[in-house]
């Protein structure tokens, strides 16, 4: 009994507060959305919000559960979460219920349940388990490759359902990766493929591998020790271009100028393996192989761009990148959004008086896009203190992972932050324009008692690791 009467003393109040507080932001603000002036009351139960009302009680339930669990059980059954939780999204592939074209819930009566809410935590303590039981290890590639395997499988089941945009959370944990020590040059390839996946999109890819090969020669230069290995590698590059260009000329037919500079770049890595290797030319390997990395990716994205994509969620990504323009069609939400957003001004229109709220001229007001009600009622100023609190939410939870004597707990705490992080920024920022719509709820606010729940398991969790950092998990 003592145990426990300390472990509610040491919960971290800040933290809870301004839970509390985005909880009942959120209930009002789908009250707003949703309103329906046949059903005034926000406890009617057959209305959005008095659902809501219905998914928040049950999440006191479940923050009370899981304070109230011993931290080790967290900690020794990692796996077994995550395992479980990985054989929720293979099932719900089979059994689960087609909605918009996605199966990615289990519908339980009236009610559904989408799992891969709850497989964000359970992937956050796998990533944790595993890093700890490696901590003096994370150097090394197999530690990295197997690490990488728990966040990618996740990740590869909810892109079967399809459901790129939960998909996509799951990646945000290779900042945990990067705070544990993952090597600097893997966080900058990172930066660097972010960047080359957008000018793939906006530029032909013939300047594009031109400019990548100009810059691997402008670095090859500075960086080679002999001017005359330069020369003789940039030799070697334009013999085998010639063949290539005359071998398709005379014989294939078929090649474009990118398709030969791209089998060029690959077949002059036979030749540069063993002359700079032999000249002890390392940094010119390393240059090529950036290189010939670069392209495949290019390649790899414009290939997954046109032919893995479905049409609706191309136009999305064109829409945002100012590609194209369709205010009326794919582009409709969003335009509608930044529309309700900006009508809100300075100190909103007031509460239930938004009339792009009143009018449901936004889809999924309620859901993905709940922050166009503050945006429109609220205004800025109610923007700014919702976008405040998360800010503090956020730096308060780096605080406390910090302050971990345990590792795992350190570790999960990023694993924490880097989910919040990442929906909070993709979700706002669909609806300012500046992310493609993927669809993921705004963490604590939006409706839905899937996100709700998972979203308090995620942080009520890390929270009892915090109420016990005095005591040592191995």
């Amino acid at each position: 009994m003592t145990r426990n009467i300390n472990i509610w003393n040491r919960l971290d109040k800040p933290s809870i507060l301004v839970f509390l507080v985005m909880v009942i932001i959120g209930w009002l603000n789908i009250y707003a959305a949703v309103y329906n002036e046949e059903h005034t009351g926000i406890l009617d139960f057959s209305q959005r919000y008095g659902k809501q009302f219905i998914w928040i009680i049950a999440t006191l339930v479940i923050a009370v559960f899981v304070v109230v669990t011993d931290t080790r059980f967290y900690f020794f059954f990692s796996y077994f979460i995550y395992a479980g939780l990985i054989f929720t999204l293979l099932l719900v592939l089979i059994v689960g219920k087609d909605i918009n074209g996605a199966k990615s819930w289990f519908q339980i009566g009236s009610f559904g349940i989408q799992p891969s809410e709850f497989a964000k935590f359970a992937t956050a303590l796998a990533l944790a388990a595993y890093l700890n039981s490696r901590k003096h290890d994370h150097y090394r590639f197999r530690v990295f490759s197997i690490a990488s395997g728990i966040i990618i499988l996740p990740a590869l089941f909810v892109m079967l359902q399809p459901d790129m945009g939960s998909a996509v959370v799951f990646f945000a944990l290779f900042i945990v990766l990067f705070r544990e020590g993952m090597s600097s040059y893997i966080f900058i390839s990172g930066i660097i493929m972010l960047f080359l996946f957008f000018l793939t999109l906006l530029v032909n890819n013939l300047y594009l591998f031109l400019a990548l090969t100009a810059v691997a020669f402008a670095l090859g230069w500075f960086a080679a020790r002999s001017r005359n290995v330069w020369l003789m590698g940039a030799g070697i590059f334009v013999l085998i271009l010639l063949m290539v260009y005359f071998f398709n000329h005379l014989v294939i037919k078929k090649l474009d100028d990118s398709d030969i500079l791209f089998i060029t770049v690959i077949l002059a890595g036979f030749a540069y393996a063993a002359y700079f290797y032999n000249k002890k030319a390392m940094s010119l390997i390393i240059i090529y192989i950036f290189l010939a990395g670069s392209l495949i990716f290019v390649n790899s994205v414009d290939f997954a761009f046109n032919r893995l994509l479905k049409p609706h969620q191309k136009e999305r990504v064109e829409i945002m990148l100012g590609i194209k323009s369709d205010p009326h069609g794919t582009g409709y939400n969003v335009n509608q959004s930044i529309i309700s957003i900006g009508s809100g001004g300075v100190a909103g229109k007031g509460y239930l008086r938004g009339t792009q709220t009143k009018f449901k001229f936004v889809p999924a007001q309620s859901t993905d896009f709940i922050f166009c009600t503050i945006g429109e009622e609220w205004g800025f100023l109610g923007s700014f203190v919702t976008i405040g609190l998360y800010l503090f939410l956020l730096l308060r939870l780096i605080f406390l992972a910090e302050r971990q004597r345990s590792d795992f707990s350190r570790m999960y705490g990023y694993g924490v932050v880097s989910i919040l992080f990442i929906h909070f920024f993709i979700n706002i920022g669909m609806t300012i324009g500046i992310v493609p719509v993927i669809g993921i709820p705004l963490p604590f606010l939006s409706y839905g008692g899937s996100s709700l729940w998972g979203f308090t398991i995620l942080l009520f969790i890390f929270l009892r690791l915090d109420a016990s950092r005095t005591e040592y998990l191995v």
